[in-house]
């Protein structure tokens, strides 16, 4: 199957935010992948998972061996009723169900060397070291990629083999650095100077670079990669121009990315020389003990045919001892490390050893299937060689807190492989508790498949409540794994607490679709935070890569096709004239539509017309008038030039039916100002061309009414004359007859209604009038929908560290040294923990405080008045402050005349409040929150609320 026949397949609606992240190349080639997962126990299951949903083209699973307990407590594929059946055939059609375009299908014979030529990458989890030595072995000779991870507790261990001679094309996820062009001299070499405001710095010398949009030396355009030599002055030099023609204007510079080559040894010598993925020598120290400890237990099981007991010490000395005998790690072949093994460390790890932990397995199985598709797409620098993850910090400090060999013993139960760490007591307190989820998309699935597993919220007294407000797209169900295609339309929080269900039985948990706002403080308020021992943030956020462009063809879009629509309705309904409408945004909004066509569009024709006439409005009169009024050689009163810095000197464009965004432009405003007027489109570019010949130029004279409305004229004209204003009055009335016009709500995931497409084109013919770099369509679209790129694997990944951090909140109070920030990027193999700073102190007089405390005063029986409030305040604080209720209605201030103070004084508080607001506390709220502030010389102090409990 060539490029081509492979991209129509590519279902760009469900990996859209996938899309964002790899590309389309790298999407085709995962597509047409093979893939070998052996081993389907949680930290398999994990894997398999995330390449499902990513859409690799076929996964194969191998797993003989049967269900058993202690697998529950991390295999989210399983079920009590999988018991004793074989794990890979248990898991196949879950798996399957995730994703139909990707075939699951399982092998049950044995792994031999044959069957590892069927596929592009192997991996095994929790697999026997002689096992992972034979595979890997056999992958390393015939360039089959090759993973071996596994999770021991609370440590993972992640190994990458992509053989001697692995090319990786596209190394970063960074786009390619790309910048205006300012000059370029003729010469050798050319010297190419960048406009004032572009990243000279992210140039370096080596690069090589491409060139586009150049008027005069149009020799550059689309040419062989060049490369530079960055000058002190941060000019480029870019070889020999001096037989090129004269450069004009315009145009951008782009790197080109190189492709790097990887060279990774195979197991058998990885195990005495480990790479392995750090950032300090003290981190490459814990590394290589963990390492030496994987090593040890692997012996540990081989002597004795089993793994250590949990929290035994004996067995745990057993595995000290073995890994002190081991073979000394080296630098080279023949040069031992002169490192010390930390026994402590390692007496920790086989004591903790013999659980499964569904955040562990989450993160591990996250990051190893990233590496698989890194192995896949050849895109992103794969690790080098190990990688060792471990959360011990999720065990108490105090040694006399850590679990007992009887509190971990195996019990038959879905939790055993937790209890093998933590103990039985505390799979109690999980399963007392209550905890608020908020959010059900992406990292909520994750986050909910994490509680379900641990048992959060799973015993009679424990719940979780589910608060999400979306409804499930297509989109979503590449990442978002509790979600199936029947499901799209429906609420994610009803979805996601039932498949929740689904993963353990015995969860409470309750979803709910209104917002947490203001507006539902009668459903979230005091009894409903009262039950809740902690909460649980899955929300997303955008901050989007500014693109000035993209967003003004936004706003063109918002004014041409909805705003306008709905100001003409408005006058309509209510039989305003122009001189009724005193808002100048108003005026504004009616000026594009009412411009260029005077009478409403009657058929495709018209619509056509306007489309062109909208186009030379914007792309061609509208600059010409910018520059009569700011010409390009204007200076203002200083001398500085006006168009200089920042701000680019634009040139008109002329329509040409032959370049494809001109026309794209108007056949999408054609066919959205159709949709507007309830009209027939078209689509066909062939005959919108012949159109374009036929109809007449539009008249710039007719336009002149609506030049104000570009921005850059705002300042210079933008009032309305008296001729203005009947002008546009005598095409309202033309306007006012007939049916409503339609608004046009943006809509970025649906690529057949025109909506992107203009974008896409204005932002394009934008860049073009001021020279500036295009933005693909891509770029486009996620700019102005507002789209975050997301990948499954992230996801997951976030989700099993918030996990662990989970952990250390239940197990009651510990210190802050015990919890951890972590920062995650997986294109770049970084990964870096660390403990959160504490919360400022504020200080006044003797009271100190931080952001987490609340001053606290009970209302007394009988309840106290405002004057009694004060005087504890005083006596208990020393504070005279000024007491408002949520930061509107002030309750008191010292500085009040004597007759207000006296009305205020004797009344209790919930009376005076309920005199100032018009409502009295609802039924059920328990607390008053008021705001104080100083009075006197440090008025600019913020106290902590004042939570008045009534």
């Amino acid at each position: 199957m060539d490029a081509l026949d492979a991209s129509k397949l590519l279902d760009e609606e469900l990996y859209s935010r996938q899309l964002y992240v790899l590309g389309s190349p790298a999407m085709q080639r995962i597509q047409g992948a093979r893939v070998l997962v052996s081993g389907l126990q949680g930290l398999g299951a994990e894997v398999a998972k995330n390449l499902v949903l990513m859409g690799v083209g076929s996964l194969t699973l191998h797993d003989p061996h049967p269900t058993c307990w202690s697998d529950l407590a991390a295999q989210f594929l399983l079920s009590e009723q999988d018991l004793e059946r074989s794990r890979a055939e248990a898991s196949q059609e879950l798996l399957a169900q995730l994703n139909r375009a990707v075939q699951v299908v399982v092998h049950t014979g044995d792994i031999t060397e044959d069957l590892l030529l069927d596929f592009q990458v192997v991996v095994l989890t929790a697999a026997k070291l002689e096992e992972q030595l034979k595979v890997g072995t056999l992958c390393h000779k015939h360039g089959v990629c090759f993973l071996a991870a596994d999770t021991r507790g609370l440590v993972g261990q992640l190994f990458c083999d992509f053989g001697e001679d692995f090319t990786v094309q596209d190394p970063t996820e960074a786009e390619p650095l790309t910048a205006a062009i300012q000059h370029i001299s003729q010469g050798s070499p050319g010297i190419l100077t960048l406009r004032k405001g572009a990243n000279t710095h992210y140039f370096r010398d080596g690069d090589l670079v491409t060139f586009s949009g150049i008027e005069g030396m149009v020799e550059l355009n689309d040419c062989d990669p060049r490369s530079i030599h960055v000058r002190e002055d941060g000019s480029l030099e870019i070889g020999d121009t001096t037989t090129f023609s004269r450069y004009l204007r315009g145009g951008a510079i782009t790197e080109v990315k190189r492709p790097k080559t990887v060279r990774h040894k195979s197991l058998d010598t990885a195990l005495l020389q480990p790479h392995v993925v750090a950032q300090s020598s003290q981190e490459v120290h814990h590394a290589h003990c963990l390492h030496q400890a994987f090593c040890a237990l692997h012996k540990f099981q081989h002597l004795h045919g089993r793994p250590p007991q949990p929290w035994d010490p004996v067995d745990a000395e057993t595995v000290v001892g073995l890994a002190r005998d081991l073979e000394p790690l080296k630098r080279t072949e023949e040069e031992p490390l002169e490192e010390p093994l930390d026994e402590a460390l390692v007496r920790t790890v086989a004591l903790s050893s013999a659980g499964v932990l569904s955040p562990m397995v989450a993160m591990l199985g996250a990051v190893a299937a990233q590496e698989v598709l890194k192995a896949i797409s050849r895109k992103f620098m794969p690790l080098d060689q190990w990688l060792y993850f471990d959360a011990l910090d999720c065990l108490p400090e105090d040694g006399e807190l850590l679990p007992s060999p009887e509190d971990c013993a195996l019990r038959g139960s879905r939790y055993d492989g937790q209890i093998a760490v933590f103990g039985a007591g505390f799979q109690e307190k999980l399963r007392r508790q209550h905890y608020l989820l908020v959010g059900a998309g992406a990292i909520g699935c994750e986050l909910l498949k994490v509680f379900a597993l641990v048992g959060l919220g799973a015993g009679n007294s424990g719940g979780l409540t589910v608060v999400d407000m979306d409804h499930i797209e297509r989109s979503n169900l590449s990442r978002q794994f509790l979600f199936r295609s029947q499901d799209v339309g429906r609420p994610k929080a009803e979805v996601a607490a039932a498949a929740a269900r689904g993963l353990n039985p015995d969860l409470q948990v309750i979803p709910l679709t209104y917002p947490l706002d203001p507006t539902t403080e009668h459903i979230y308020g005091d009894n409903f935070f009262s039950r809740v021992d902690g909460v649980a943030a899955a929300l997303d956020s955008f901050q989007a890569r500014e693109c000035l462009t993209s967003e003004w063809a936004r706003h063109e879009f918002e004014e041409l096709f909805r705003l306008s629509a709905e100001t003409i309705n408005h006058h309509q309904q209510a039989h305003t004239s122009l001189a009724d409408m005193d808002e100048p945004q108003t005026l504004t909004l009616l000026k594009p539509v009412l411009g260029v066509l005077r009478v409403r569009p009657q058929n495709w024709q018209d619509c056509v017309a306007w489309a062109l006439g909208h186009w030379k409005l914007c792309f061609h009169y509208g600059i010409k008038q910018l520059l009569r009024h700011f010409p390009p050689n204007k200076v203002l009163e200083d001398g500085t030039p006006f168009w200089s810095g920042p701000k680019q000197c634009p040139q008109p464009l002329e329509f040409d039916t032959n370049q494809d965004t001109h026309l794209l432009y108007v056949l999408a405003a054609a066919n959205l100002y159709a949709q507007m007027h309830g009209l027939p489109g078209s689509q066909d570019w062939t005959a919108l061309r012949e159109l374009l010949k036929l109809l007449p130029q539009p008249d710039p004279q007719q336009m002149a009414p609506i030049f104000a409305s570009n921005l850059e004229l705002a300042s210079a004209s933008a009032e309305f004359g008296p001729e203005q204003q009947k002008e546009l009055n005598k095409a309202l009335e033309v306007w006012s007859v007939g049916p409503p016009l339609k608004p046009l709500m943006f809509e970025k995931d649906d690529d057949s209604n025109f909506h992107v497409d203009f974008v896409v084109a204005a932002a394009s013919l934008r860049c073009q009038n001021y020279g500036i770099p295009p933005v693909n369509r891509a770029q486009s679209k996620r700019i102005v929908g507002q789209i975050i790129p997301a990948i499954a694997t992230t996801t997951a990944a976030v989700a099993g560290l918030l996990g662990l951090e989970l952990y250390k909140v239940v197990s009651g109070p510990r210190p802050r040294s015990a919890f951890r920030h972590s920062y995650l990027h997986l294109a770049e193999n970084y990964l870096i923990r660390y403990m959160p700073f504490a919360p400022a102190i504020q200080t006044f007089h003797h009271l100190k405080w931080t952001s987490w405390d609340r001053l606290k005063v009970p209302a007394g029986q009988p309840e106290r008045t405002l004057e009694s409030l004060l005087a504890h305040l005083q006596e208990q604080h020393g504070l005279r402050v000024r007491i408002l209720l949520h930061g509107s209605a002030l309750l008191y201030a010292a500085g009040w005349s004597p007759e207000k103070q006296a009305q205020h004084l004797p009344l209790r508080v919930t009376e005076l409040v309920q005199q100032l607001t018009g409502q009295a506390p609802a039924p059920g709220q328990r607390v008053l929150v008021l705001e104080l502030s100083c009075e006197g010389d440090d008025e600019d102090t913020a106290f902590p609320p004042l939570h008045y409990e009534l």
